[in-house]
């Protein structure tokens, strides 16, 4: 496995070591130990999540305010322009964000760690995207950022207006959201 950095540190860029020939490919997608050693440290995934989203689908920026969720991202169809955002005002990097595009081709994932908001925006026809996360959903801590919000700036390859969920349509500038310490 290759560790990518990003411009923001504790976000990392996983590019696994594929083995392939004319039969297909094989890759080990996850080694806790391999992991640990390039995030440094330890991370418990709780639970595995798979969503399908068609082109223009923007999903996010999601976190959870309580029992915050650490994040590793991939797609297995398709492609996505992944999203995060650090939201940890004690942080030099805080209101920054770092955006990969991840593919089926290039099987890279994404980790994003806890306090965080996290979006993709699907530039393929559609996308299956799978994420790991070291704490469970739990709705009641959920919170949204906007995802056009002009103080974060995020520079979406949009074509038009994207495709978003009634409940990303309320998300709050980060001005008005919950933040971390």
């Amino acid at each position: 496995m290759k560790i990518v950095p990003t411009e923001i540190p504790d976000v990392v860029v996983i590019e696994p070591k594929v083995f392939g020939d004319a039969r297909g490919f094989f890759f080990e997608s996850f080694n806790s130990a391999q992991f640990a050693a390039a995030v440094g440290r330890r991370v418990d995934f709780v639970q595995d999540n798979h969503s399908r989203s068609a082109k223009g689908v923007l999903r996010g920026l999601h976190y959870q305010i309580h029992r915050p969720q650490g994040k590793l991202v991939r797609v297995v169809r398709g492609a996505v322009f992944d999203v995060a955002v650090d939201l940890r005002r004690s942080s030099p990097t805080f209101g920054r964000w770092v955006g990969v595009e991840l593919t089926e081709g290039n099987q890279r994932q994404l980790w994003i760690p806890e306090g965080f908001a996290h979006g993709f925006l699907v530039l393929s026809d559609t996308a299956d995207f799978l994420y790991k996360t070291s704490e469970y959903y739990a709705p009641e801590y959920e919170r949204c950022i906007a995802w056009n919000d002009p103080a974060i700036g995020i520079d979406w390859p949009l074509e038009g207006l994207p495709n978003l969920s009634a409940k990303d349509q309320q998300g709050l500038p980060l001005a008005d959201a919950d933040q971390f310490p």
